[in-house]
């Protein structure tokens, strides 16, 4: 059933536009003015793209965008849908299988997250190479759709390492605030207790948020070569000295957003 759906929402959205994407983003909360970086070809929102979902919360715009960046055709797909909306783990992925059906050779992913280490700012960006899923399911559980993928896709280098290296050159040649580390990723849509925090810590975390690893596992079953990126939005319950709000998280996004579209369009540019 699910690649029966694919084939129509890849069918609906070709015949919108022939471009043939080389790279997918999935922008996150804040990050969406992006958009206004590519010379756009199409632009469809979800709600009228077939088994697409539209996203209920602030910061997610929920339109696919088709165009070029840097003469490299790309799909953007302009905010998320996440677990702790309802949605089951395999819509949340839809919009990713879709991409790669699309033809996309490379997926980067970005959010707002919290900061688990005390030497992080509101502000810096944090290079994912690890997650744990924290989330309590997992987007290939049920029968494989050997379509897409095989049965056990390895996980060993789930965030690619050459393309995390190449993000690094260009964060530090900019002299942008970053880090590398650890996401976490959780179910929400509760913030982190302050023991959670700790216990986050001890296993090895640097950033913690509720998104982000569904896909990543996606897209490494799909075979895709995948980069993930944090905006750091704010630090973990017990590191902050005010309590969180979803209000803080987008407001510290949209103020680092030139400094992140500067850094995402040399970073296309050399795909």
């Amino acid at each position: 059933m699910v690649q029966e759906n694919l084939e129509e929402t890849v069918a609906y959205i070709r015949s919108h536009s022939k471009l043939k994407p080389r790279m997918g983003i999935i922008l996150g909360s804040g990050l969406g003015n992006f958009v206004n970086h590519i010379q756009v070809e199409t632009t469809i929102p979800y709600d009228e793209i077939p088994s697409f979902v539209a996203p209920t919360v602030e910061g997610h715009s929920g339109r696919l965008i088709l165009g070029s960046v840097k003469n490299v055709p790309i799909a953007v797909l302009q905010g998320r849908i996440h677990y702790y909306e309802g949605h089951s783990m395999a819509s949340v992925v839809y919009p990713t299988r879709s991409l790669a059906m699309l033809g996309i050779e490379v997926l980067m992913l970005t959010n707002s997250a919290g900061g688990l280490d005390p030497a992080m700012k509101p502000g810096d960006f944090m290079i994912i190479d690890d997650h744990i899923n924290l989330m309590g399911d997992n987007p290939l559980k049920g029968p494989n759709i050997a379509q897409l993928g095989p049965r056990f896709p390895d996980m060993s280098e789930a965030y690619d390492s050459r393309l995390n290296n190449k993000l690094e050159e260009i964060l530090k040649a900019k002299k942008v605030r970053h880090h590398r580390g650890i996401y976490c990723g959780v179910s929400g849509p509760t913030y982190e207790t302050p023991a959670e925090v700790r216990y986050l810590t001890m296993i090895g975390g640097k950033a913690v948020g509720m998104s982000t690893v569904p896909e990543a596992i996606a897209a490494n079953h799909l075979g895709l070569r995948v980069c993930a990126l944090s905006c750091i939005t704010n630090l973990a319950s017990g590191l902050s000295k005010h309590k969180l709000s979803h209000d803080e998280v987008t407001q510290t996004a949209k103020a680092v957003e030139d400094k992140f579209c500067d850094f995402l369009l040399d970073f296309i540019a050399t795909l």
